[in-house]
Order: structure tokens, then C-alpha cells, then sequence
């Protein structure tokens, strides 16, 4: 008998979180289809039951983060989306900027993993990179917004430092030079969120 719609949705989804979890750690030109199905418990074979190819398959895993892995990341930093305040935005950001975050390679944000892969892929893989960014960036503005008026360029800003800052300690790892820029990330970001009036607003309002 042929296999549900359900089960065929269910497959599909353990096949990219595998992949995001492989993907995470070793790149996209370091994981095989081979790799992503023997996780998953499958052949390759069944890979172009739901994939046209691994890029297609790398799109599906960056996307998947934003409701994912992502959702249960911003339930356990506490940050209730319903209610974005300063003081989700704070949560965002400890969260985001932490040892735990960088220690934890599978689960990190692909911002933080994969730009250099995302920049060498398909407008398709772009774009689902993009949407990740998107919502950070949301979820800011929305958070600190003020008298109904969303705070864009500190949002954008408060996105490069937290991504940015995290980049350079993956990349770097155990290096001074990147810690001293993970700290600083954090310090400004923070402050960026907690103060009413701050720098970045009162450069966009000049």
C-alpha cells in the first residue's frame, strides 16, 4: 500500500532536520546525501521521493529553523511573541549572543553557520536565509517600537551585531580577539535595547 500524505510529511521532516543538523556542522559541500538519509534512517533512494536535489534539500533545512528548531530556541529564552517588549528584545538577545548558543553547533542559527554557504547557493536558499533575517529583524522593531513607530535602523542594527558577533566566535573559536567581539555585541546590543534614547536612534533622527 502506498505510503499517507502524513507519513510522506512526517519523512520529509525528519529528513531536514537531519540535514539541518549536518549542515549546521560540517557545511554544505561537507554532507552527502548518503550522510542525510543514514540519519534519517533511509536510503537514498527515498531522497527524490521528496527532493529534486541537495541544494533543494539545503533551502528546506534553512527554512525549516525559523519554526523549528528556532521556535522551541525562543520558547526556552523566553521571549513571547505575542508580547514583544524591551524586554523580549533583552531576552533575544542574551539568548542569541550566549556560550550555550555557540556551544550548541546542530542547533545554532544558520545565520551563524551557513553564511558563506548561503552566499555560494541558489536564489531559493538566499532567500529562505533571507527570511530567517526577516523575522529577526521583525521581532526587534516590534519589540521596541515606540508610540506605534517601529525602530528600523536599530533593529537592523541590533540583527548585525548579534549575528555578526556570533559569526566571528564560530569562526574563530577559543580566539581573544572574537570573544572581546562576542562581549561587545552583546554590551551594545544591550544597552541599544534598554535605553530610550541611544546613539542609533538619535544619529537617524539627525
Amino acid at each position: 500500500m502506498p505510503y499517507s500524505n502524513d507519513h510522506k510529511m512526517q519523512t520529509r521532516a525528519r529528513i531536514v532536520e537531519e540535514a539541518r543538523m549536518l549542515f549546521n556542522i560540517h557545511g554544505f559541500n561537507g554532507v552527502t546525501i548518503e550522510m542525510v538519509m543514514a540519519e534519517a534512517g533511509l536510503t537514498r533512494g527515498d531522497f527524490y521521493n521528496h527532493f529534486k536535489n541537495k541544494e533543494a534539500l539545503f533551502s528546506a533545512a534553512v527554512a525549516s529553523f525559523l519554526m523549528g528548531r528556532g521556535a522551541q530556541w525562543r520558547d526556552e529564552a523566553g521571549i513571547d511573541v505575542t508580547c514583544l517588549n524591551p524586554e523580549m528584545a533583552r531576552h533575544m538577545i542574551d539568548s542569541y549572543l550566549s556560550d550555550e548558543h555557540l556551544g550548541d553547533l546542530e542547533n545554532q542559527c544558520p545565520m551563524i553557520a551557513l553564511p558563506s554557504d548561503v552566499a555560494r547557493s541558489s536564489a531559493d536558499v538566499q532567500q529562505a536565509y533571507q527570511q530567517l533575517l526577516s523575522a529577526m529583524v521583525g521581532l526587534f522593531e516590534k519589540s521596541l517600537a515606540v508610540e506605534g513607530k517601529a525602530p528600523r535602523q536599530e533593529a537592523l542594527s541590533l540583527a548585525a551585531l548579534c549575528v555578526g558577533g556570533m559569526v566571528l566566535a564560530r569562526t574563530l573559536p577559543g580566539s581573544e580577539i572574537a570573544e572581546e567581539v562576542r562581549a561587545a555585541a552583546h554590551a551594545t546590543a544591550r544597552q541599544m535595547a534598554s535605553d530610550p534614547v541611544n546613539p542609533v536612534r538619535e544619529a537617524s533622527a539627525g
